[in-house]
């Protein structure tokens, strides 16, 4: 019982460790003048402030005067240098945002105001960092907050940059490359992998921009949330309220998408989650290639398209889960890089095979001075993958299950799928008798399939007060999600 003191004794005496340094306090930078100059008070002499020593300040932008609350740059701002925290103080105290404006030396020139990388080309679908606003670039741990971004190229540029977060904002009128911007474009138009990671952009409204938020290039990893995407007739290009162009791992949860050619793109991508979004009044909800991208319990009504699963040269799989898909088929055509314009194009719910801009069928704009030349243009592969050379259907064209009756409470179908294999049914119910899509989730049902790849299937449906017909997908176990089945009346 006395060993451990003694041992204690015996020990040589440590000198303590010394205190941590307190931190350093940062230093509040107040802009009250409205004013372009390097002078006290003013967003340009902040920046450069701040940059000198990062980490040290805080930018806090003040309301003069009376709303509107407009900062107008005479030419671009210094690039952001985190850690920095910059506020926008109106906004947390009524609502109000102060506009950063660069209306003050981004000329208007319609749809040729935002150059291209590559000369000859503008708008929406073309690579370019043209003419941003805000820039954070080869940095982190930047937070923008209560700012209204607007009349810039790109609104904000996040450029291999990393840890940052941008909420509470009004991103508005930026022509060119996108509202928001997160690239990891290296400055020639490749990606990097490790430069644009676990950004958060939270409860902004991006309104009217070409594309609304880009993930692009090496962009990963990322979480975009509870944001409102919309467009109306004020904009010039109606692209996509978000586009993913080689962007990977990123979440896509709770945001609405209004009036897009796309609502979503994903051009390349693989394994971002989009989860619990709203899709409405765009000519496609959400437009896919890459390889393990999960559509996850989203809403997606009165568009053209809902879920276009379009073609490319490898053969990849796409999830399509749990999601109610309605009201749908409508004639909204509107093709800026992206959307439905073709005249005898199938729509509704799910379609497979859907042309894209890299493909010969096409209808609409692929961006100014970004057209492709015809012997580049891809063909689409029928069902017997015919004509070669071609590109193939999406998700293995995996066939839909056949619904074969309705015994009670009990839905009985069949399906072909891979040989020797478990598959996902979903059910879905609609209140119309003639309703073919997926307007109610019903649930789940696995099964497995025999040495030739058939499988029968009955799933108790529970509540089927008020639903006239029953539709079905099949995921195989690598995650290709059929097109809805052919409907069946109750």
């Amino acid at each position: 019982m006395r060993l451990m003191p003694l041992l204690a004794a015996m020990l040589p005496l440590l000198p303590l460790p010394a205190l941590a340094a307190a931190p350093t306090a940062v230093q509040t930078l107040r802009v009250e003048r409205y004013t372009d100059d390097d002078q006290p008070g003013t967003l340009r002499w902040a920046l450069e402030t701040s940059n000198r020593n990062p980490g040290h300040y805080r930018i806090d932008i003040a309301a003069i005067g009376e709303p509107p609350y407009v900062i107008r740059p005479s030419r671009p701002l210094p690039e952001i240098k985190g850690p920095l925290r910059i506020t926008g103080l109106a906004w947390a105290r009524d609502g109000q945002y102060v506009a950063i404006d660069g209306a003050g030396y981004i000329k208007d020139q319609g749809v040729r105001t935002c150059p291209g990388a590559l000369p000859g080309q503008f708008g929406t679908n073309v690579r370019t960092t043209t003419n941003p606003g805000l820039v954070l670039r080869d940095t982190q741990g930047v937070h923008l907050s209560g700012l209204e971004v607007r009349n810039f190229c790109i609104g904000i540029l996040v450029n291999r940059a990393s840890g940052n977060v941008i909420e509470d904002n009004r991103i508005v009128a930026n022509k060119g490359g996108a509202g928001i911007m997160l690239t990891g474009d290296d400055g020639a138009g490749n990606p990097t992998a490790t430069t644009t990671l676990n950004n958060k952009v939270l409860r902004n409204q991006l309104i009217d921009n070409g594309d609304g938020l880009e993930l692009t290039r090496g962009a990963a990893f990322n979480l975009v949330a509870d944001n409102l995407f919309r467009s109306t007739d004020a904009n010039p290009e109606p692209s996509q309220g978000i586009e993913i162009l080689l962007g990977n791992d990123n979440s896509v949860v709770r945001n609405r998408f209004e009036n897009y050619s796309d609502g979503l793109q994903i051009n390349w991508g693989k394994r971002n989650y989009l989860g619990a979004n709203t899709f409405t009044g765009n000519s496609i909800g959400i437009s896919v290639t890459g390889e393990g991208n999960i559509l996850d319990g989203n809403l997606i009504h009165g568009n053209r398209i809902g879920v276009a699963l379009r073609p490319e040269p490898e053969v990849t799989a796409t999830r399509v889960t749990a999601n109610r898909i309605w009201g749908n088929g409508l004639d909204i055509r509107r093709c800026e890089a992206g959307g439905s314009c073709v005249a005898d194009q199938r729509t509704g719910a799910i379609i497979f095979g859907v042309p894209a801009q890299a493909h010969a069928l096409y209808v609409g704009s692929r961006g100014v001075g970004a057209e492709l030349a015809k012997k580049d243009q891809a063909i689409i592969c029928d069902g017997s993958g015919q004509p070669q050379p071609c590109q193939p259907l999406p998700n293995h064209n995996q066939q839909a299950p056949r619904l074969t009756g309705l015994a009670g409470h009990v839905l009985q179908g069949e399906v072909q799928g891979p040989a020797s294999s478990l598959l996902r049914i979903e059910v879905f119910g609609n209140a119309a008798a003639e309703g073919r899509e997926a307007e109610q989730y019903l649930g789940e049902v696995m099964v497995g399939s025999d040495a030739q790849g058939k499988a029968r299937f009955e799933k108790t449906l529970d509540a089927i007060a008020g639903l006239n017909s029953f539709t079905a997908t099949v995921t195989t176990a690598d995650g290709a999600t059929s097109e809805l089945s052919q409907p069946l009346r109750r």
